[in-house]
């Protein structure tokens, strides 16, 4: 009998202790807010649109848009940006002609218009906000690691 009381309580106490830690990390996932419940959003930061070429963060980084694109439309049937980067409009416009890669399809065939897979540009190319980064980015270039360029001796 004694036994079973013995049991009894430490299931309790295990079942509690158990309840509590859930509890406990449940709170360290959800953050200051409960669950469901409606927080304030941060302010939208400000993008950079001065139209100056910002130096990429890595190799092969797509570079990102130096200009505003709001009120872009980019669908099946539109793409305001080939409007000024495609190769045949970038003498009038100014603006970088696109990758020759954009030409190219996953076979490698050489297309006279952008490849079907490229014609949606901000699935990799994105505007440049003026915020912290959310990762602190320790990547460093070879010529920072004393490697010398290929021809320089």
């Amino acid at each position: 009998m004694k036994r079973r009381k013995l049991a009894a309580g430490i299931a309790v106490a295990l079942f509690f202790t158990g309840t509590a830690a859930i509890a406990l990390m449940a709170s360290e996932l959800t953050g200051p807010n409960p669950p469901m419940e409606s927080a304030p959003a941060d302010p939208m930061p400000k993008w950079i649109v001065d139209d100056i070429r910002k130096m990429r963060a890595y190799p092969d980084q797509p570079p990102v848009i130096p200009h505003s694109i709001e009120g872009y439309q980019l669908s099946v049937n539109t793409n305001r940006c080939l409007s000024c980067h495609r190769r045949e409009f970038t003498e009038g416009s100014g603006a970088p002609m696109i990758s020759v890669t954009h030409y190219i399809t996953r076979e490698g065939q050489m297309l006279a218009d952008v490849s079907p897979r490229r014609y949606f540009c901000t699935a990799c190319h994105v505007p440049q906000a003026d915020t912290q980064p959310l990762v602190e980015n320790t990547f460093r270039d070879m010529s920072e690691m004393g490697v010398d360029h290929a021809g320089d001796e």
